[in-house]
């Protein structure tokens, strides 16, 4: 609930002596620092230009995407009809995580989104944890959406001139191609808008979410004439097993509703606007995708969605019979996934903007043009690494890394609402969650459920992924962290 009646934010400063980080791993950021470095870089600083508006945009903009003209098609054959139960259990989780996103965001409002509240809450090392399991959520899941791009690139070239890029230029490895050119060349262009400043990059997205929105509409327009309510009769083919399974994969389809908490230092009232952006995103695409997936069942048996990639866009072509909609729907998804790769880049480079900040990777990520007032060098590297393993890395496989890191991230979240309601009770908080504690219990509950569920495969890479992170860690992070270097003087 929103908390009008809160106290201003203390502007008494830090004890005498500078910040008290801790011991070793457990050292703590207090939330007066962080707030007081908002925005703040090497050689520069970011620039608040972004209202609430622009804010909800960016988060609809990082979610509305791939999670619905790709990934549905791939997890209806695991729930059949019942979709939509696994879209409402995936959205749930994500909307008690989105209320502890909302109480922290307006008392944190900080560019490091979950890293910074768990640096100010759990320490050190579990923000650094946090923080690569940030990376998985925002660069790796920019290479998965590009993947998807290519797709309805395809679909749209064959709808208009008649010409398809070939399998060994359009798919990655694994998948019929040797490298997936359209993934690169999407997250290059991202670049060059984000390269521009905030400000022009929220203008540009502000439009491709308004196209994508209609374009989801108009596929429920299309889709409902050739509704048949006889698809529904069986249910759950698949059991609970079945819904389960496609909730756990379908989580990556809300993973970005967090990203306008990544613009903390870039917004021009965050302790009021980022609570509203983050709730009102995550109700708008919620929505949209139950909506979508009733009517993509009922235009076209369960069964039927094996192997199909751009269902949305072959659906309008079956209920029409005419490849006009199709291929007005791929142009739709071609700019809708666009958005997700923008919005999406953003946030990672903003991750790495405060990690760099506060010392645990190199101080690279947090150099500012004066021009641009953007981190140019961070969004150049950010922006090569995702293209290259866009071009070289299966959606599957990116999906569901995606998801388990960013389940982890958002158990957390849920957490550190808790302790900084326990450590800090007299803070100023613009929202807090409702019901005290049992939102966040239950939001860290639903995260590991659907944790487990996840392949085990998809738990062996994330092993790996955390043994690499924590060789990172304790090869640099921990000495040269801005908490460790303070302490010894």
């Amino acid at each position: 609930m929103l908390d009008h009646g809160a106290a201003p934010p203390s502007t008494e400063p830090p004890a005498a002596g500078g910040p008290r980080p801790g011991s070793g791993l457990m050292r703590r950021k207090p939330v007066e620092t962080l707030v007081a470095e908002g925005g703040q870089g090497e050689g520069g600083s970011l620039k608040r230009s972004l209202g609430m508006w622009q804010l909800t945009m960016i988060s609809i903009g990082a979610t509305l995407g791939t999670g619905i003209f790709i990934v549905l098609g791939e997890n209806i054959p695991k729930a059949g009809p019942a979709i939509t139960l696994s879209f409402v259990i995936a959205g749930l989780t994500a909307l008690f995580s989105a209320l502890s996103y909302a109480e922290l965001a307006g008392t944190i409002p900080v560019a490091g989104s979950s890293y910074s509240y768990a640096y100010a809450t759990l320490g050190e090392f579990v923000a650094w944890i946090c923080g690569w399991c940030l990376i998985i959520e925002y660069g790796v899941s920019v290479s998965a959406v590009a993947v998807g791009w290519g797709q309805y690139l395809n679909e749209l070239l064959d709808g208009t001139i008649g010409v398809t890029l070939p399998d060994a230029l359009s798919a990655p490895p694994g998948s019929g191609g040797y490298f997936n050119l359209p993934a690169l060349i999407v997250v290059m262009l991202a670049m060059v808008f984000l390269l521009g400043g905030a400000r022009e990059s929220a203008r540009v997205n502000t439009i491709m979410v308004a196209v994508k929105i209609a374009a989801l509409v108009l596929f429920c327009v299309i889709g409902f004439m050739g509704f048949k309510s006889g698809n529904y009769s069986d249910f759950m083919p698949l059991g609970r097993a079945g819904v389960s399974a496609a909730a756990s994969s379908l989580f990556f389809s809300y993973i970005g509703f967090d990203a306008a908490s990544t613009a903390g230092e870039e917004a021009k009232n965050p302790k009021r606007d980022l609570p509203r952006a983050i709730m009102l995103s995550l109700v708008i695409v919620t929505a949209l995708y139950v909506l979508v997936a009733v009517v993509a069942v009922g235009a076209r048996p369960w069964k039927q969605f094996e192997g199909s990639e751009a269902v949305l866009a072959d659906i309008m072509k079956d209920v029409t019979g005419q490849s006009f909609w199709a291929t007005l729907l791929a142009a739709c998804a071609v700019i809708a996934i666009a958005s997700v790769v923008l919005t999406v880049l953003y946030g990672q480079t903003r991750i790495l903007f405060a990690m760099a900040r506060d010392g645990l990777v190199p101080k690279v990520f947090a150099k500012v043009s004066p021009r641009t007032g953007t981190p140019v060098a961070n969004t150049v590297i950010v922006s090569v690494f995702c293209g290259v393993l866009a071009a070289a890395v299966p959606l599957g496989e990116l999906a569901n890394a995606t998801s388990i890191g960013t389940l982890f991230a958002f158990a957390l979240v849920n957490v550190a609402v808790v302790v900084l309601r326990y450590t800090r009770p007299d803070m100023a908080r613009t929202f807090r969650v409702p019901l005290g504690w049992v939102i966040p219990v239950m939001g860290f509950l639903s995260c590991g459920y659907l944790m487990w569920n996840l392949p085990g495969i998809t738990w062996q890479y994330f092993g790996y992924w955390m043994a690499a992170g924590l060789v990172i860690y304790f090869g640099y992070g921990y000495r040269r962290s801005r908490l460790a270097t303070a302490s010894q003087k």
